[in-house]
């Protein structure tokens, strides 16, 4: 249980993280994140941490569906680890 929490954790860190350096890299027009690579941290556990990076660094707020996405796939991922938890 304590490997899980610990890799919800960083993931959400990462999450967190890459949308951060993607918006940067974007600022620079220099080789981007690519969209899938965003996808599959926030699928395997990084959701919350991709929308709140999505809402922090003001990116991909335009593309509906990382707009619509992320903060689906947060709730889900807030309710299964609340299930693990709780």
């Amino acid at each position: 249980m304590k490997i899980f929490l610990i890799a919800v954790i960083v993931m959400n860190i990462v999450g967190l993280f890459i949308m951060g350096e993607d918006k940067k890299r974007a600022k620079k027009h220099e080789y981007r994140i690519s969209e899938r690579t965003l996808w599959l941290v926030a699928i395997f556990g990084g959701a919350i941490g991709t929308t709140a990076g999505m809402q922090a660094f003001r990116h991909k707020t335009k593309h509906t569906s990382f707009k619509l996405g992320f903060p689906i796939l947060a709730v889900i991922e807030l309710i299964i680890f609340l299930k693990f938890f709780i």
